[in-house]
């Protein structure tokens, strides 16, 4: 084999590399947050722990949607009030403007970044894309309790207050015609 040939070989090899790793790094990234609670990301539990503290924290409740999904999206609620590890049920309200049905997906996150790792939802309509019908209005839950093991990890001693923000996106590919 030339050099030339040698060289063309590895530059292929170190590109198909890289191609690989760009492909991958999304969700190995997603994964990583998930994992460790980095970005504000919340945790994904079966069920509450059962014991609850007596520790209470204030858990606000930001929506947006993206101006590509004709949407309306709001909090039922404006925040509620949790015992650490208390089962918590907050509810959402979803309304499709247009006359077509359109499917989204939420993003979500929790500030303070640094109490993600502590924020454990068991059922969210955020786990799966939702389909709309044109003109539809529905009601999504979300359960949620934070973790009490939060009361040993000095670095939030000064958390008394959560922020749980939604985005609503539309779906990549959604092809349904939106006119209104």
């Amino acid at each position: 084999m030339t050099r030339h040939m040698r060289i063309l070989v590895a530059g292929g090899v170190v590109a198909s590399l890289m191609l690989v790793l760009a492909f991958a790094s999304v969700p190995l990234y997603r994964k990583f947050c998930q994992v460790t609670g980095y970005g504000g990301t919340t945790q994904r539990a079966e069920v509450a722990p059962g014991e609850t503290g007596s520790r209470t924290i204030t858990v606000r409740f930001n929506t947006t949607v993206n101006p590509g999904l004709p949407w309306r999206f709001f909090p039922d609620q404006q925040s509620v009030t949790v015992r650490l590890g208390e089962s918590t049920l907050a509810s959402f309200t979803a309304a499709n403007k247009s006359a077509s049905p359109v499917t989204g997906q939420a993003m979500f996150n929790v500030t303070p970044l640094k109490a993600g790792s502590y924020f454990d939802k068991t059922q969210c309509f955020c786990f799966t894309e939702q389909t709309l019908a044109g003109g539809e209005t529905v009601h999504m839950p979300v359960s949620f309790f934070i973790d009490p093991a939060i009361a040993q990890d000095h670095n939030l001693d000064d958390v008394d207050t959560i922020t749980l923000s939604y985005s609503f996106f539309r779906k990549p590919g959604d092809k349904s015609d939106v006119t209104n």
